[in-house]
C-alpha cells in the first residue's frame, strides 16, 4: 500500500475496487468478485421432514465446497413509492365510502413502512477468481447445489454488487452524488 493511500481521506483510494460490471467486481490485482443471490425462503413453514431434507441437503453443499467463499447478509431498501402514488390515485377515483377507507388503510400501512425504513434481506454466496470459466463453472455448480437443496439462486447482478459495498461502507445507505453547481 503506498503511502498515498495510507493517508487519503478517500475510501475509493484504498479499496481495490477498480469498476463493477457483468456481476463482478474487478478487483486491482484482476480478480474478480462475483457469485450468486439466494431467492429466500422460509423453511420453517414446511413440515419436519422437509425441513431436515433442505438444511441436509445446504450442510452437503457447504462441505462440498472446495473454494473460499463468503455467505453475505445484505439489507436492501424497499421503494414502494410507485405502489403508493397508484394508491393515492385509486383512492382519489374512488367514490364507495368503505372502500375509499380500506385504501386509505392501505395508504397509511404503506407510509408506516416507508417512515421506519423498511428493507428486504438478501443472501449471497461470494467467490473470488481470475479466470472466466473457472467463474462459470463455479456459478454452476453453486446455483445446481442450492437447486438440490430446494432454494433457487441466480448469478450476482451489477445493482447486487453495488448494494452489498454501501451496505459494507456506508451502512446501508446509497450514496448517489450529484454535481455541484454554484452559481456566482
Amino acid at each position: 500500500m503506498s503511502t498515498t493511500q495510507r493517508r487519503s481521506k478517500y475510501t475509493e483510494d484504498w479499496i481495490p475496487v477498480q469498476s463493477i460490471a457483468n456481476g463482478m467486481i474487478l478487483l486491482n490485482t484482476q480478480e474478480k468478485v462475483t457469485g450468486v443471490k439466494i431467492s429466500p425462503r422460509n423453511i420453517f413453514i414446511l413440515d419436519y421432514e422437509s425441513q431436515q431434507s433442505i438444511l441436509a441437503n445446504l450442510r452437503n453443499m457447504y462441505n462440498q465446497i472446495d473454494f473460499e467463499f463468503w455467505l453475505v447478509v445484505a439489507d436492501r431498501p424497499v421503494d414502494i413509492s410507485v405502489y403508493m402514488s397508484q394508491l393515492q390515485l385509486l383512492y382519489n377515483q374512488e367514490n364507495s365510502p368503505a372502500i375509499r377507507k380500506l385504501i386509505a388503510e392501505d395508504i397509511q400501512k404503506g407510509n408506516s413502512f416507508m417512515n421506519n425504513n423498511v428493507v428486504d434481506t438478501e443472501y449471497y454466496i461470494l467467490f473470488k477468481e481470475k479466470d472466466l470459466d473457472k467463474i462459470q463453472k463455479k456459478i454452476r455448480t453453486l446455483i445446481n447445489s442450492l437447486a438440490a437443496a430446494g432454494l433457487s439462486a441466480k448469478q450476482t447482478s451489477n445493482e447486487d454488487l453495488r448494494i452489498i459495498l454501501d451496505n459494507f461502507l456506508n451502512g446501508g445507505r446509497t450514496t448517489e452524488f450529484g454535481t455541484v453547481v454554484t452559481t456566482e
